[in-house]
């Protein structure tokens, strides 16, 4: 325990806590986020601004202080050299002022920015060269060329952590933790063992050196994911498996009946799918598609072949598929899709959601589907009556049981929790056959790291008659002209969208607050300004469910010409005459959340258009909203993402419980790609681990529930 090794204050223990730092293993797992050169040997004269540097200065002043706007708590001073005097600032770190005060000697390394017309430091790297000769909490220790610099957090500093790691190191504490990786997988490629990654990675001699530990722990990273996935898949491969043997000639008559032929891309997967059904294991697959590529044809054709099948053993009855959305729109919306596919098969279809229950097809009227009590609905789905149950997390409720499950298909599957995925999976005594469908676009080497237990199949093909969207970056002085292209739109008859980052205005009293076109008041000014002509709607997450839902039928019906929203229609109701988008405030929506929200208009073969309002003047933002305006399809712009935005910032990244220097390692495909072969290899000739104790141990403590997403 970390309690033996250091005299730890309660901050630092609730920070540690905070961190899930509680050994030394965990604490030297802590890897640096970077390293900060101490060897450059600048003076404040000679630094440039914008530059990096390292310098040897004496505080002449320094204080605490708060921000006289936003009252961020912070340290501010002074500090000298012979050539000069500079300004240096910490926010958030006002206890650097009682740690190093006015006359210590140190060391800082930062970037040389200007502020107020001065020199200055924000946040540098601090070092006290005078504790390193004067026997005090750095003695002993050596300043390396590389300090490294820790992710912190409230109560600890990365200096604690560098001096905790160098204290453990120099113990030899660290040549008692137990290496997970097999020998000959280190060798293979070059990696170095877990006692020389530690020390490489918190003391480095030289930068190549670090390099090396932070490619070891990032292969590792992805590699015990993979090796979860992996068993995982193989558990779940050993359940009993529904075999399913219908063809796609059976499915013939079925297909044709859908409004357009099926593209290439569809037929490929549907083969996947009859594939896996007749193969006597349980299909894990994961579909990814662009908005309106088809995916809910394919999981329909899917569906055909399973509630089409007798159960084993029987001469009547049909197997079930269950069909799980995120939304109540959602689940409505492929309600009513499988209603068109379905109908004159006399297969009863029905919907589940928090507001109801419905069935089809009603017994007044074939053609259309009735309200009916939840308590009916569950009887007849337990007694398999109903072969065909769609809806929300309402299907996962333990009143929910089912006579033959035998396909279940999550529909935005990362929408779902853990829990809430495998609830459906566990509703019958025989495991269904499994398809996730999303259409987020997901960069391969994540989904062939977070997804490693599913088959990945891809939908990159749209169905024909379907016209390649125009998106228009708008500039401020173009607003006028976007309008006015859109309102020719509104003529015509079509409807549109207008997406803001925010439901209601930002508070002018507060200082960080978010400044961004909101909801309710784009609304009024749209209404009164540009388009009262047409009627207006809003849709945001802080109406009730009740208000939503009529404001969505309403802009279905026509009524509603003009849909004023937040995100929240990202994953929406299918409205084929709207054709026109209007994003405001693009820069603050992720390439995968903005390429979603264009997707609402790619629902028909009109021309669509999308126009991206942005205020965003970096080089940064017009060249991803630029990449944006000319992305052929979600993959693309998923690859994209993931090679220029910060690891962690990738959209989804942080929920997969990957860490930034994991997401680093995403960018390599020939590293994800051999951390998978190897966790394959492993497991096919050793399932159990046993000749490897080390890697079991290991992987025994990360491994949280069997999931599949």
């Amino acid at each position: 325990m970390l309690e033996e090794l250091f005299r730890l204050n309660e901050h630092q223990k609730k920070a540690l806590k905070k961190l899930g730092i509680g050994s030394v293993e965990t604490l030297l797992r802590h890897i640096p986020s970077r390293y900060a050169s101490f060897n450059a040997g600048n003076s404040i004269a000679t630094s440039e601004i914008g530059s990096e540097a390292s310098l040897v200065v004496e505080i002449k002043k320094i204080e605490t202080a708060k921000g006289f706007r936003s009252r961020i708590p912070m340290a501010k001073g002074k500090v000298s050299d012979p050539s000069g005097m500079m300004d240096v600032v910490w926010l958030n770190q006002p206890y650097i002022a009682r740690m190093y005060p006015a006359g210590t000697t140190v060391r800082l390394s930062g970037k040389i920015t200007e502020r107020n017309n001065k020199k200055s430091m924000v946040n540098p790297v601090i070092h006290n060269l005078e504790d390193d000769s004067a026997g005090g909490m750095f003695s002993g220790t050596e300043v390396s060329a590389l300090v490294p610099v820790y992710p912190e957090t409230r109560g600890v500093t990365s200096e604690w952590f560098r001096v905790a790691a160098e204290k453990i190191i120099k113990k030899k504490l660290h040549e008692n933790v137990a290496d997970p990786i097999p020998k000959e997988i280190l060798a293979r490629y070059n990696l170095p063992t877990l006692s020389t990654a530690f020390v490489w990675a918190h003391m480095p001699k030289k930068r190549s050196d670090a390099e090396a530990a932070r490619k070891r722990f990032a292969f590792e990273e992805v590699f015990f994911i993979q090796l979860d996935r992996q068993i995982s898949r193989k558990e779940w491969e050993q359940n009993h498996a529904f075999t399913i043997t219908k063809t796609r000639l059976d499915l013939q008559t079925f297909i044709k009946n859908f409004p357009y032929t099926l593209t290439k891309a569809q037929e490929k997967v549907l083969a996947d799918v009859l594939k896996d059904f007749s193969s006597g294991k349980l299909m894990a697959r994961l579909l990814e598609g662009d908005v309106g590529s088809g995916k809910t044809a394919v999981a329909a054709a899917a569906v055909q072949a399973v509630v089409t099948t007798r159960p084993n053993g029987q001469n009547f009855g049909t197997l079930q598929a269950a069909y799980m959305a995120p939304t109540e729109i959602l689940a409505t919306q492929h309600f009513e899709s499988f209603l068109e596919y379905f109908v004159g098969s006399g297969l009863q279809i029905a919907l589940i959601t928090g507001s109801g229950c419905r069935k089809f097809p009603s017994k007044l009227n074939p053609r259309t589907w009735t309200n009916i009590s939840r308590a009916q609905l569950l009887k007849w789905v337990a007694n398999g009556e109903i072969p065909i149950l769609i809806g929300t997390h309402a299907l996962i409720q333990k009143k929910v049981k089912w006579k033959h499950l035998a396909l279940a298909i999550i529909d935005e599957q990362h929408r779902f929790g853990t829990d809430q995925r495998k609830s459906l999976v566990d509703k019958s005594h025989t495991a269904p056959h499994l398809l996730s469908m999303t259409a987020t676009p997901i960069p391969r080497t994540l989904a062939l790291t977070v997804f490693g237990n599913l088959d990945l199949s891809l939908l990159d093909e749209m169905p024909p008659g379907r016209l390649q969207i125009i998106t228009k970056i708008i500039s401020p002085q173009k607003r006028a002209d976007a309008y006015e292209e859109a309102r020719a739109e509104l003529v015509k008859g079509r409807q549109m969208y207008v997406i803001c980052p925010r439901i209601d205005e930002p508070d002018p009293k507060k200082e960080l607050a978010i400044q961004a076109k909101s909801v309710k008041e784009e609304a009024k000014r749209l209404q009164k300004e540009i388009f009262p002509e047409f009627e207006m709607g809003i849709l945001h997450s802080k109406m009730k469910p009740a208000e939503k839902d009529k404001a969505m039928k309403e802009f279905v019906a026509g009524k509603i010409k003009i849909m004023v929203a937040t995100s929240v229609v990202e994953v929406g109701v299918n409205v084929p005459n709207a054709t026109t988008i209007i994003i405001e405030g693009a820069e603050r929506f992720g390439l995968a959340q903005l390429h979603q929200l264009r997707g609402r208009v790619l629902r028909s073969t009109h021309q669509a258009r999308c126009f991206v309002f942005s205020d965003g003047k970096s080089e940064g933002t017009l060249k991803r909203l630029e990449h944006f305006a000319k992305a052929k399809n979600g993959f693309e712009l998923a690859e994209f993402d993931l090679a220029t935005r910060g690891a962690g910032d990738l959209a989804g990244g942080k929920q997969w419980g990957i860490t930034d220097l994991g997401m680093e390692a995403l960018k390599n495909i020939k590293m994800v790609e051999a951390a998978r072969k190897e966790a394959q290899t492993l497991v096919e000739t050793d399932p159990q681990l046993l000749k490897h104790p080390n890697l079991k141990s290991h992987i025994s403590q990360k491994r949280q529930k069997i999931h599949f997403e």
